[in-house]
């Protein structure tokens, strides 16, 4: 009986040590990336790279209001592994198509709930599953990104300047998602402060990770915190909002007052956002990645043929200066069609009215300013072959959203820019794929401003071209010189465009070499040389892309005109021949047979040599505009070069402090 007794203590225990070391691995499609969950009293993954741990055991969970934690003590009811290998059409992106390649780990654990890996060759992404129809309310999501050291990482967090209370995390749920970057030791980093997505953590051995999130619906997005000052990251969620108050911004905004509880609602059977960690050892790989928009929900779109990108003639930044006309410029018709007349003449897409159109503080925006007549306008631009676009603050479109986008895509609007919604709990994360379905619905493009990174969203609702959450050129209008903007311009392509396309906003003709920048907020400059701020029209990623500068003054610069009306929106492909995050980029993308080339430093001069050797058979006809040789001390001073070259050449080009270059490569007749 004894020796009975004995033989089950010793099965029971051999069962509980089974249970509590139960491991699953996953690897990517090349073998070189792993990821093993261990499933036990608790669930933890660890991410291997080409054998080398780049994210240390991390636990993940997610506690419901009820007391039930998914992650503790699970039972696993099946796993699966699925392999994925697809063609991804993306219509208004950095390249054509995409192949999706990777893995993945599906488990489905007891009591209707699961997680999902997938491992890509560039990463590692993961994400929870209901399987639930009944509702529900999670009170908190337990992301951690544990790091085998104090390692640096380069973060953005939320801007002090933003929040009343510069030490309460409560009060950094409402920010422009807007700040330069900081790298820290992990430790170091300040552990009162949020940090917003995407950021990039070294990982030893010259391996990084990004880490960002995809496929962010109906669920309030992740910051990330070191409270604990050690080599880790943890995920901080703001609560769902309780008790909201009209504010801000021209009475534009809705600031929470009062919060749950609780993080999120669950209505039914659902996945939730991915958690991303894009895995590199060149930084170039970053800018290259297409993980976000592999993760992110297909097209809820049927038919979005009637979506046209394309570039801006912008108001707002150059402050409706222009200059050479016989009519008092500002928000009027006259105003207005002499920027519908540039654009037309240039082959510039769309005309934006910004801010002023709508009569102030109505929050109405079936209430026009008299200055303005919009039908007048839409159908003048429409005989020049230009779309009008309007902006709108958030709660004057959400007040009255259905009846807005019927009305004036009726009168002939193209889309809408609306702006000022500054935060990212579930209730606005919900306000966005709303608006993009209503405004698909009335054929409407969408540039969401005042907004969070995209996460995907752009593949979800194709008709969203643009997104800001980025520390653009607007910010010259009144930061201060110690704003260093030309470094931050060689980041955001590794870090930022790693979530999708942004709204920076580029094309200043006033152009500050180190040391003579001032912010003028009426007639506002760019730190850095002319061709930094041409370069940028190839270097970031912006399907929708304005022209900020006035039309005045790129009249005067005919040659510069030329280039960044004619420079595409959309292309074929993109490669990234180098770059290190903070110091230079150089991109290469293409459209049909021809090819765009770009470079950018910080305030470090260099002597860059691209080799052309991924150009066809034959000559073709290069068009290089460079820094001139004293673009060191006028900013503006730029050299324009015309070019026959091969497959065969090479080409040194000098950058010059916060300079760039732009080159434009077709096939010779």
């Amino acid at each position: 009986m004894n020796k009975r007794i004995f033989i089950i203590a010793i099965c029971s225990l051999c069962a509980q040590i089974g249970f509590a070391q139960k491991l699953l691995t996953v690897s990517s499609p090349d073998g070189n990336i792993q990821t093993t969950v261990s499933i036990g009293d608790k669930i933890t993954y660890t991410v291997t790279s080409k054998h080398q741990t780049v994210i240390a055991p991390s636990p993940v969970s997610m506690t419901l209001s009820s007391g039930e934690v998914w992650g503790k003590n699970a039972r696993l009811d099946k796993s699966s592994k699925q392999i994925i290998n697809q063609t991804i059409t993306s219509p208004f992106y950095k390249r054509a198509q995409i192949t999706d390649q990777c893995n993945e780990l599906n488990l489905r654990f007891k009591k209707d709930w699961g997680i999902k890996f997938r491992v890509y060759n560039d990463g590692v992404a993961y994400r929870f599953i209901n399987y639930r129809k009944e509702p529900f309310t999670i009170q908190n999501e337990e992301v951690k990104y544990n790091f085998t050291g104090d390692f640096p990482a380069t973060v953005p967090y939320v801007r002090l300047d933003e929040v009343t209370d510069k030490t309460d995390k409560e009060m950094q749920f409402t920010n422009s998602f807007e700040n330069t970057y900081t790298t820290e030791k992990l430790s170091k980093l300040d552990s009162r402060r949020l940090m917003f997505l995407p950021l990039v953590v070294e990982a030893g051995n010259g391996m990084k990770v990004c880490i960002t999130e995809a496929d962010l619906q109906s669920y309030p997005g992740l910051y990330l915190n070191n409270a604990q000052k050690d080599n880790s990251l943890e995920g901080v969620f703001a609560p769902y909002p309780k008790r909201t108050e009209q504010g801000g911004h021209n009475m534009l905004q809705f600031r929470v007052k009062e919060r749950e509880s609780f993080t999120a609602k669950v209505n039914g059977a659902r996945e939730f956002p991915w958690r991303v960690a894009i895995i590199a050892s060149e930084d170039r790989q970053f800018a290259e990645s297409d993980m976000t928009y592999k993760l992110a929900a297909p097209s809820k779109v049927a038919d979005y043929s009637w979506v046209k990108p394309g570039k801006v003639a912008w108001d707002w930044w150059n402050d409706w200066n222009i200059y050479n006309v016989d009519f008092e410029a500002g928000v009027n018709n006259a105003t207005y069609k002499y920027y519908i007349d540039f654009a037309s003449a240039n082959g510039v897409e769309y005309v934006i009215l910004d801010e002023g159109w709508a009569v102030n503080l109505k929050c109405d925006l079936m209430q026009v300013v008299p200055e303005i007549n919009i039908k007048e306008l839409v159908d003048y631009a429409a005989k020049k072959h230009v779309g009008i676009i309007l902006w709108a603050g958030y709660h004057a479109f959400n007040r009255d959203m259905e009846n807005v986008c019927k009305h004036y895509s009726e009168l002939g609007v193209k889309g809408f820019k609306v702006d000022f919604m500054d935060r990212d709990d579930q209730e606005m994360v919900e306000f966005n794929s709303r608006a993009a379905a209503t405004c698909a619905k009335y054929h409407l493009i969408l540039d969401l401003h005042g907004m969070y990174k995209p996460a995907g969203l752009n593949r979800t609702y194709p008709n969203i071209l643009n997104f800001e959450g980025v520390h653009g050129l607007e910010q010259m209008k009144w930061s201060p010189a110690t704003t260093n903007m030309v470094k931050y311009d060689v980041t955001i392509p590794f870090i930022r465009m790693a979530a999708g396309p942004l709204d920076y906003t580029q094309g200043a003709m006033r152009n500050a070499a180190q040391g003579s920048y001032a912010p003028i907020n009426s007639e506002p400059m760019s730190q850095g040389t002319r061709c930094h701020q041409l370069a940028m029209y190839i270097i970031l990623e912006s399907p929708f892309n304005m022209l900020c500068d006035n039309p005045s003054n790129y009249m005067r610069e005919t040659e510069c005109l030329d280039f960044i009306a004619k420079v595409p929106t959309v292309w074929d492909n993109t490669k990234v021949l180098d770059g290190k995050i903070g110091e230079y980029i150089i991109t290469l993308r293409r459209v049909g047979e021809t090819w765009y080339l770009g470079g950018l430093t910080d305030w470090t001069p260099r002597d860059i040599t691209v080799n052309l050797s991924f150009l066809g058979k034959g000559d073709y006809k290069a068009t290089l505009f460079k820094d001139g040789k004293n673009a060191h001390r006028v900013g503006r001073d730029y050299k324009k070069e015309e070019l026959t070259v091969n497959s065969s050449s090479t080409q040194t080009i000098h950058l010059a402090p916060g300079g760039g270059f732009a080159m434009k490569i077709e096939k010779a007749n």
